[in-house]
């Protein structure tokens, strides 16, 4: 199986990573300047699970239409930078390319839909926590890392997923094809949409959050219209997933924040629209009273306001 890996950032890096790493035949769509650092230093991984240093394939947007159709495309990209991202993989994208984004939130399904075909769009998320550093490493800092994927709409579309769970498994990566990847995706919207909302609301991690007088409820009420617009969707979230979402979000002591907080604190851009105000638009459409994503929305909109105005200043 030929994979193209858009990005060597934090998500792309690591998975992508793995696999080259394990011999499988990757190649990384990249902008000129990271090309440059694969080249003088490979793709260097930190990592709880192993350090690894693997010299890798890489193309950028103005050669990818010389390497062919290729047979996956994993996406990793911001939600902001989509539209780009869909340009540069077309060239590279088939009549039987799968393409698996594991992009946060849902919005970018039918914005994926419409330009490649529904057909060419399974379903995926993954768990992790990394970033590149600044020599281009990639920082893996915890012991997770997972994909989760399958066929949106439940059927078997010629076992193409689970050609891909053999790929994910020559690599040693933790994964899940799921028969009912909907649920699942719903369940980490509803838990991410909770955490980003609140941990930047707060400017705090959840365990701070929790060790106030009011914040446990805050969180509680906040995870709370995220299940009813979950519910109202159609896609309920399963106790099991529930009962895990409610104790991390609870944890006390908990370092834990959104990496739309880590984003927001360093001054980049943040994707609040993809998340918080995609999940507010839902509840809005299914006449769901959502106060706390309401604020955290506002909130965010109005760092959005402020950063554009100070990056515009002389």
């Amino acid at each position: 199986m030929r994979i193209l890996v858009l990005g060597a950032g934090g998500t792309g890096g690591y998975f992508g990573g793995r696999m080259a790493q394990a011999g499988l035949d990757v190649t990384f769509l990249v902008r000129p300047e990271r090309a440059k650092v694969l080249d003088d230093k490979g793709l260097v991984i930190l990592s709880p699970l192993g350090d690894a240093t693997v010299q890798v394939k890489h193309v950028t947007a103005d050669t990818v239409s010389e390497t062919g159709a290729f047979d996956l495309v994993l996406l990793s990209c911001k939600a902001y930078d989509l539209h780009a991202a869909m340009e540069a993989i077309d060239p590279a994208v088939g009549d039987t390319t799968v393409i698996l984004p594991i992009l946060n939130g849902l919005a970018h399904y039918p914005v994926l839909d419409k330009r490649f075909g529904p057909d060419r769009v399974l379903g995926g998320l993954c768990v992790i926590s990394a970033a590149k550093g600044p020599h281009g490493e990639i920082i893996h800092f915890g012991n997770g890392a997972s994909v989760t994927f399958g066929e949106r709409d439940g059927q078997l579309h010629d076992d193409r997923c689970a050609a891909i769970a053999d790929v994910f498994a020559a690599a040693k990566l933790d994964h899940t094809h799921s028969s009912d990847i909907q649920r699942d995706l719903w369940a980490k919207f509803s838990f991410l949409t909770t955490l980003a909302a609140t941990t930047c609301l707060f400017r705090a991690s959840v365990g701070d959050i929790v060790a106030t007088d009011d914040g446990r409820v805050l969180i509680e009420r906040t995870y709370e219209e995220c299940l009813a617009i979950a519910r109202a969707s159609g896609h309920a979230v399963p106790d099991n997933a529930r009962a895990f979402a409610w104790k991390t979000l609870t944890q006390q002591d908990s370092p834990l924040t959104a990496s739309m907080l880590r984003d927001l604190e360093s001054g980049q851009r943040i994707e609040s629209d993809h998340i918080i105000g995609d999940m507010l638009r839902r509840a809005r459409d299914a006449g769901i009273a959502a106060p706390l994503l309401e604020v955290a929305f506002a909130h965010l909109q109005a760092f959005d306001v402020r950063r554009a105005r100070e990056s515009r200043a002389p």
